[in-house]
């Protein structure tokens, strides 16, 4: 049944205190308002349609394909980015007219959210330049580390305190949304006017911490399946994956790049790239790592052939990195993800809406702060503004708040509920806050047309 949750709950402390906010936390007004409009909208609106038909299935892609189209267009004239309108159009078909099942949907995260990770991840390290990553690769991890600590520790001392949960139970909801989403921050800095430092600085930063939060979850799942908790283990296992990123992806995508090259002309040339880049991610998840880093080498080895191959002395023919089928590939990889992450949607009690929004502006106050103390002048107002508010959560949050329920964790009903109200809000966030930083925008430079 639609909505349908496991019963939650609470245990604060200081009885007059708790018992208000308990009432505020018990409330189903909203929920119950949802489910009715829910029930309507199935008997009444779309009574007699087969809604698991082919020709809805195909309605729903061709929808999805126009607003995704439509969205980029709306971006490169507003500023304002196209995920917010692919999300509100998944929770439209999934939890509120339940076209879509959301159980359904679970069942394919893991197969999706790999899918959506190799693809994306390889197209951003394609496009990036690796002499502005090793420029701006101490901004970014900078950036990184302090965001991810200040995120992960003030969503779980949110957790804590107003819902009463153990230091470790926040923790993990802490990792799972403590870093930006590759995914969304590839996608918007792609089509922004900024430099290619600070395009590289914001894309490196997101792989590191999408890497952080992956690695982190996992460790934890463990420890609180196995009520232990150990520090040391957690950075042993964080610096093996780094590791085995670096090694699978410099060690495959250095030859390839070569090989790649004179293989330019051959009919099935991307296809044999898309090969080896599965069989890369199956390697790096069977050694521990999660894939991303390594799609992202992989791709950053790729589109900077030419200088890697003027620097190791190799001669490389002129190849263009352009190919239209792979952008078409991610366009709608990207589209399908965002509206993927809608279908998971949510809507309990009205406190975790409360909470997750609470976590969203702190986040924000914390990423102000920390790009005003690290960012230097050599970055621009418009670039520095830009960076402050570039604090989207996405997929790897999603799929992460799944396992709980799986594993069988204290509170696994309320990570799903929490996380997407988070996603949703920060994602808003940064919309707001680019429509905002187009005031300190050199003129005619907002939005780029690659």
């Amino acid at each position: 049944m639609l909505f349908s949750i496991l019963p939650l709950l609470f245990t604060l402390e200081n009885s007059t205190y708790s018992d208000k906010i308990q009432q505020v936390l018990n409330s189903n007004f909203l929920r119950d308002s949802i489910s009715n409009l829910n029930h309507y909208l199935i008997n009444d609106v779309l009574h007699g349609i087969n809604l698991a038909s082919a020709e809805v299935v195909l309605l729903a892609v061709g929808i999805i394909i126009f607003i995704g189209v439509g969205g980029e267009a709306f971006f490169r004239r507003t500023g304002i980015p196209d995920v917010t309108f692919l999300m509100v159009f998944g929770v439209i078909v999934g939890p509120i007219l339940g076209i879509v099942n959301t159980g359904v949907v679970l069942k394919i995260v893991p197969y999706f959210s790999a899918l959506a990770l190799i693809i994306i991840m390889f197209d951003g390290g394609l496009n990036l330049d690796i002499r502005s990553i090793i420029k701006t690769a101490h901004f970014a991890a900078l950036l990184a580390v302090a965001g991810f600590a200040i995120s992960t520790i003030s969503a779980a001392a949110i957790a804590v305190y107003g819902l009463g949960w153990h230091w470790i139970d926040g923790l993990l909801l802490g990792i799972m949304i403590g870093g930006s989403s590759s995914i969304v921050v590839f996608g918007l800095v792609r089509r922004l006017s900024i430099s290619d430092e600070t395009k590289a600085m914001l894309s490196l930063e997101s792989a590191i911490t999408d890497i952080l939060s992956t690695i982190g979850a996992f460790l934890l799942f463990n420890q609180i399946a196995s009520h232990t908790f150990d520090p040391n283990l957690i950075g042993i296992t964080a610096a093996r994956s780094i590791e085995v990123g670096l090694i699978l992806g410099f060690g495959v995508g250095l030859p390839w790049m070569y090989l790649s090259s004179r293989l330019s002309d051959a009919k099935h040339s991307y296809m044999l790239t898309l090969g080896i880049l599965f069989v890369l991610f199956f390697l790096a998840r069977s050694f521990g790592e999660s894939g991303a880093l390594t799609a992202l080498i992989f791709g950053l080895m790729l589109g900077n052939r030419k200088v890697l191959g003027r620097r190791l002395r190799i001669k490389m023919p002129e190849v263009s990195t352009e190919n239209s089928f792979h952008e078409q590939i991610t366009f709608i990889v990207r589209s399908f993800f965002f509206v993927f992450i809608g279908l998971l949607a949510n809507f309990g009690q009205f406190g975790f809406i409360v909470f997750g929004i609470a976590m969203a502006i702190v986040f924000y106050i914390g990423r102000f702060g920390i790009s005003k103390a690290i960012l230097t002048k050599r970055f621009s107002a418009f670039e520095r503004k830009v960076t402050s508010v570039m604090l989207p959560r996405g997929l790897a949050a999603a799929v992460l708040a799944t396992f709980p329920l799986t594993l069988g964790l204290p509170n696994a009903a309320a990570y799903p509920q929490i996380i997407f109200v988070v996603i949703i809000s920060t994602v808003i966030i940064t919309t707001i806050g680019l429509g905002s930083a187009k005031k300190l925008q050199p003129k005619d430079t907002f939005i780029s047309d690659t």
